[in-house]
């Protein structure tokens, strides 16, 4: 019996997932948003789109949450997108609503599944989610190490004219401005970063990616990213679907693991069907700590605003 994929939300980050779901073939998928006719239209070209790029997947779009019904993974896209001098933190509010709302049709129509949050400010989010769906914590996590690190290793990969395939990075923290670039064990081709580049270099490249959503926010002038975001998330969805064990830096609920309690922070994980399987705690500088405490600290400030 083939899996079943929801994607919440059938803008340009859930449609992007959707294709790149569709085109894996083994599983079924639902594209539910509010609007009236947008996920039936994205799921309908998506499936014509089936002959040319061999795929049989099923897709359905829809405005009813009883057709996500039993779904194994549900990746939630939906809310505000960022606008430019808006940062991800100014969407708490307005996306607050809209999160719960989804959330509380997820639990109770698909109460087995586990929940890839995308939606911004991408932590508290999966916090509020977390909180509303009353899930266990290995069930819910957040789409943000997956991106980051993405962004990380294409500028690594732009300035020494190498393949992507080849860079390894690590990003902690949470995902916005306080996130945690590790660079000290970034490597290309398992040589260290530092062999390859000069710090001055590493540190401009560290703070491209902390700026990377806000660089292409500037660039749309309307929207944000949505091809980067929506790969993020696929690629989470694959570890679970086919129990892949990958190791991927995932937005998660921390109780005590690095000094931090109560709050989701981006920490690598091993991802498999059950969700998160595993937490992985790095041997961090005194230096690295504090940053990720701080930056956990500014995800807890966001849930605090909340009252959760």
């Amino acid at each position: 019996m083939r899996s079943k994929i929801t994607v919440v939300g059938a803008g340009n980050v859930g449609a992007s997932c959707a294709q790149i779901l569709a085109q894996r073939d083994y599983a079924d998928v639902v594209l539910v948003d509010i609007i009236e006719g947008l996920p039936q239209g994205k799921a309908l070209d998506l499936h014509q789109a089936g002959p040319i790029r061999y795929y049989d997947t099923n897709l359905v779009g829809t405005n009813n949450y009883e057709d996500t019904a039993n779904s194994d993974v549900v990746v939630i896209t939906s809310g505000m997108a960022r606008k430019p001098g808006m940062s991800r933190d100014d969407l708490v509010l307005t996306n607050m609503k809209i999160v719960q709302s989804v959330t509380e049709q997820i639990a109770k129509y698909s109460p087995k599944s586990i929940l890839i949050m995308v939606a911004n400010p991408l932590d508290a989010m999966a916090q509020l989610a977390l909180h509303v769906s009353k899930f266990p914590r290995n069930r819910v996590m957040g789409m943000s190490g997956t991106l980051d690190t993405a962004r990380f290793k294409t500028f690594v990969a732009m300035e020494l004219g190498v393949s992507v395939e080849d860079v390894y990075a690590l990003i902690l923290g949470g995902h916005g401005d306080q996130m945690v670039p590790i660079t000290r064990l970034a490597t290309v081709g398992g040589v260290p970063l530092s062999e390859l580049m000069p710090k001055d270099k590493i540190d401009a490249i560290a703070k491209r990616t902390v700026n990377g959503g806000a660089e292409i926010v500037a660039l749309l002038k309307t929207g944000s990213a949505f091809y980067a975001p929506g790969a993020g998330a696929a690629m989470i969805v694959d570890s679970i679907i086919l129990d892949k064990k990958r190791v991927l830096p995932c937005s998660t609920y921390l109780e005590g693991e690095y000094g931090i309690k109560g709050v989701f922070v981006g920490v690598p994980v091993k991802i498999g069907k059950n969700g998160i399987e595993k937490i992985i705690e790095v041997k961090l500088t005194p230096e690295e700590s504090a940053a990720l405490k701080k930056s956990a600290d500014a995800v807890a400030e966001l849930v605090k605003i909340m009252k959760i």
